[in-house]
């Protein structure tokens, strides 16, 4: 009896050894393709969500009693550099979702170059505020000044977002196999960064307002190529 008791004892010891290991196991398995990738896009979203939020920020409130339609006229390129950047990060989070609806494991390598994606993110109030700030007090060389500076942001999220495809084409084995070539080729991160150059250029040579109508164009842009690619694939 004292040995069959014993003999039992080391059975289930043994048995509760393999559960844990082959927990560990599966808990590794798992790690990468489910709660890595969730975490990275529940803090991307958050930077999204902030980003957007602060352009409010830079709408000024009229302070002058009786000029209350003047003063909301006068602002009315910060209504349109509001409008620009709003749009552009809302099309950079719909570009950062249907990324990641392809990306089915996660690594460092991913990890980095997503931060470095999120910073062109997190910094795009700021040059929408000098662009605000260029046309209500500025002169024009200030305003192509500043529409410069909101290009220079765009570039570096085309860059970005080079590195990221870049990436994801060379690590296969990280992306859904489905037309992997396909997807993660290089066109969209190239078309944002040489519009963005163009359109930094005509707004210090030409006139910075054209530039400011180019910026507000490109998200409307991107959703036109995305829907027109959408119905070729049905």
């Amino acid at each position: 009896m004292h040995d069959a008791l014993l003999r039992g004892a080391s059975t289930r010891v043994l048995a509760a050894r393999r559960m844990a290991h082959d927990g560990a196991d599966m808990t590794e398995r798992r790690g990468p393709f489910y709660s890595e990738s969730n975490r990275v896009e529940a803090f991307s979203d958050g930077v999204f969500a902030i980003a957007i939020t602060l352009l409010v920020l830079e709408l000024a409130i009229p302070a002058t009693s009786g000029h209350f339609t003047q003063d909301l006229r006068d602002e009315w390129v910060s209504y349109v550099a509001y409008l620009a950047a709003f749009a552009n990060i809302g099309v950079l989070w719909m570009g950062h979702h249907t990324v990641f609806t392809r990306i089915k494991a996660v690594d460092t390598g991913i990890l980095w170059r997503n931060i470095v994606l999120l910073l062109t993110v997190s910094v795009v109030p700021f040059p929408t505020a000098v662009i605000a700030s260029a046309y209500r007090v500025g002169t024009t060389a200030d305003q192509a000044a500043a529409v410069v500076a909101y290009a220079i942001v765009g570039m570096a999220s085309g860059v970005a977002w080079l590195l990221l495809f870049e990436y994801m084409r060379r690590h296969p084995q990280l992306s859904d196999p489905l037309r992997h070539d396909d997807f993660w080729r290089p066109n969209e991160p190239l078309i944002t960064l040489f519009g963005y150059a163009i359109a930094a250029l005509i707004g210090w040579f030409v006139n910075p307002s054209i530039a400011l109508a180019i910026f507000l164009v490109f998200p409307i842009l991107y959703v036109v190529r995305v829907r027109s690619a959408e119905h070729r694939e049905e």
